[in-house]
């Protein structure tokens, strides 16, 4: 289902992504959702594949920052 929202994004994204990221993710995950016949894994992947365009994991931290 695509998300109308950033408070709809599940628990993982919101809790360790920065708003900017949260909103990448949404953006393509609504995309993909649509343009590959609504397979929500594959979405899910198209969605952290945007993420990780702009933005990387803190391996110390683990907090995600932009690149």
């Amino acid at each position: 289902m695509p998300y109308q929202d950033i408070h709809d994004l599940p628990d993982s994204v919101r809790d360790h992504l920065p708003k900017h990221a949260q909103e990448i993710y949404q953006s393509a995950f609504n995309s993909a959702w649509d343009e590959y016949n609504q397979d929500e894994s594959r979405a899910h992947r198209v969605a952290w594949a945007a993420v990780k365009q702009k933005y990387e994991k803190d391996e110390q931290t683990g907090n995600w920052k932009a690149k």
